[in-house]
């Protein structure tokens, strides 16, 4: 019975070892659209089919809130770009926040994140949503206990990460790795920007090139007008935006410093980071803090709202007469070329829902 035994505690050693031994992670292959820059990837967070799996799980867990009722998607919806149709997100309890959810769009090439910027990696912003009062209210060792209690995400962790003693920094780089994914490209703004740039275009792009209005057209035209409606400041090129922080003549009085609560700057007094562009159809309510409803709103905002302040992006440079003076037909100009930035591809993409 001795060496029965013996064998039996080599077998279950061996199979130990060996599960060991074949640990490994398979490459995630990011599809980089050809007319965008590449995506820095951090070393120590590399893609894998492994993390973006275990991350898209975490993104709909709704475990990680303190009554179990919200999670990432509650505040990023896929229909609505990754944004809230909310002014002000609702966390646990009914909590409700102060500023409108950003998209969670193309994060791969951001700097900076949240309104304020106070997070400078995708990875450090994850860490804030669990453990805010305003929003899912849990720290971040209860939320590591609950998943450590689930089976399924034990093996998932060791799978992503090599370990089943996982902390909230896998958590965190999982989520990232996930959101990474969150790529927008094909929307008729790309097909537009590609031609304008001379880049080739498919059967398929070219169908769709045909399909351009003359209005949009003209938008986009008047988008990057330096004496029309002046918008490629702040967004330009294939991501729509740039990052960087600007204040844009919405308020005399910031009853929100923004990225001066960061900073504590004075220059930094009322800006704000620069959204991107893209699906802005779909992400309404805009501006930091949501107070406009429509894209004829915000138009109506920059043609004749702007106001003047000590810290106005100089680039506004119309805000000494009130904004850049659109009249009726620019507006629907510019309407109509904004609303090429849906991509319905994105939207309605399986790989990104539960």
């Amino acid at each position: 019975m001795k060496w029965i035994f013996g064998i039996g505690l080599i077998l279950i050693f061996s199979a130990c070892n060996k599960n060991k031994l074949e640990y490994s992670v398979t490459p995630y292959n990011l599809d980089i659209p050809s007319h965008f820059p590449q995506m820095p990837i951090p070393e120590d967070n590399p893609m894998t089919q492994e993390g973006v799996e275990l991350g898209k799980k975490l993104f709909f867990e709704k475990r990680l809130s303190k009554d179990v009722t919200v999670n990432c998607a509650s505040c990023h919806q896929q229909s609505k770009g990754f944004a809230d149709p909310n002014q002000f997100s609702v966390g646990v309890g009914g909590a409700i926040g102060t500023r409108q959810s950003m998209a969670l769009i193309n994060l791969g090439w951001q700097t900076s994140f949240f309104w304020d910027g106070r997070a400078g990696t995708l990875e450090e912003q994850i860490f804030e949503p669990v453990r805010d009062p305003l929003e899912m209210h849990l720290s971040w060792p209860q939320a590591v206990s609950r998943l450590q209690l689930d089976s399924d995400y034990k093996r998932m962790f060791f799978k992503a990460f090599g370990t089943e003693d996982f902390d909230s920094t896998h958590v965190s780089k999982a989520l990232a790795q996930f959101m990474r994914t969150l790529i927008s490209s094909n929307s008729k703004y790309d097909i537009m920007y590609k031609f304008r740039n001379g880049m080739p275009l498919d059967a398929s792009e070219q169908a769709i090139l045909q399909s351009v209005t003359t209005q949009e057209w003209g938008g986009m035209d008047l988008f990057f007008s330096l004496t029309g409606g002046d918008c490629l400041h702040c967004h330009d090129g294939p991501l729509m935006h740039i990052n960087l922080f600007s204040n844009n003549g919405m308020d005399t009085h910031f009853e929100d410093k923004g990225r001066y609560l960061v900073t504590n700057n004075p220059n930094d007094e009322g800006k704000f980071k620069v959204p991107t562009l893209r699906n802005i159809e779909l992400t309404a309510p805009y501006m930091h803090d949501g107070r406009f409803n429509t894209l004829e709103e915000v138009i109506d905002q920059y043609s004749h709202g702007v106001v003047n302040s000590p810290t106005i992006d100089p680039m506004m440079e119309f805000a000494h007469q009130g904004g850049v003076q659109l009249d009726e037909y620019e507006k629907e100009l510019l309407l109509a070329f904004l609303k090429t930035f849906t991509d319905w591809d994105f939207i309605e993409n399986p790989a990104f829902k539960e």
